[in-house]
């Protein structure tokens, strides 16, 4: 059975530079196996115990993906819905609708832009320093909607 799992984490690129943290704030809660965090991390997190503290590496399949270079387009400034200037490494939705791909300015090339739909942590190898800091049971509520409902079972989703 799968379990709901709390813990801090410090996100590390491969260079080492910290990309996210937990510490000083909410550790994350999750079903596991529910897609509620990066595959990669909720295999390697399956058997940690409470109090557990570990460096976890994460290959970039596992994480956020290889980079797709279908993702990657070239488009008329025109078509885009921004005003203003843009500089390469702007990030904008590609739409008013919040579920439209975010995507990412990656070369400006007179009137084309090259746009990149890729997660920004797409090809990434992630390193984690987590700390396990709550194990338990999930309640046949989280079960039934598939992600956990807080630390202690009965918050929001």
């Amino acid at each position: 059975m799968p379990r709901v799992v709390t813990f801090h984490y410090t996100l590390r690129d491969p260079a080492g530079r910290v990309l996210d943290t937990s510490i000083g704030g909410d550790p994350v809660t999750y079903l596991e196996g529910a897609g509620q965090i990066i595959e990669g991390l909720d295999e390697q997190l399956r058997f940690a115990a409470v109090g557990e503290k570990a460096q976890v590496h994460v290959p970039a399949a596992k994480a956020y993906g290889e980079l797709d270079p279908d993702q990657v387009q070239r488009v008329n400034r025109g078509m885009l819905p921004v005003d203003g200037e843009l500089k390469i490494g702007d990030q904008f939705r590609t739409d008013a609708d919040r579920h439209a791909p975010i995507v990412t300015v990656r070369a400006i090339e007179g009137d084309e832009v090259v746009l990149d739909a890729n997660h920004p942590l797409a090809g990434v190898d992630l390193a984690f320093d987590v700390e396990v800091v709550a194990v338990r049971e999930p309640t046949a509520q989280e079960l039934e909607h598939g992600h956990a409902h807080g630390a202690d079972g009965c918050g929001g989703h």
